[in-house]
């Protein structure tokens, strides 16, 4: 797959793969990041919490978010 993202300096090839992984009964999720991201004890709730993830880094990256209280 050839593209760029609004983040990347120039438009590169990116392949897909599987985003979760098993290490030893535990199951992980790797991001755009680089970042590892678990523990999970199931795949469904490593899968869960890439949602929630995805969620969070745009909700965090907004211009216009709101303060907590």
């Amino acid at each position: 797959m050839f593209g760029q993202r609004s983040v990347d300096p120039s438009p590169g090839t990116h392949y897909r793969s599987d985003r979760v992984s098993a290490v030893n009964g535990q199951y992980f999720f790797a991001t755009r990041e680089g970042t590892l991201e678990g523990p999970f004890f199931t795949r469904v709730d490593a899968e869960r919490e890439i949602d929630s993830y995805i969620h969070r880094m745009r909700v965090g990256s907004s211009p216009y978010q709101r303060p907590s209280r």
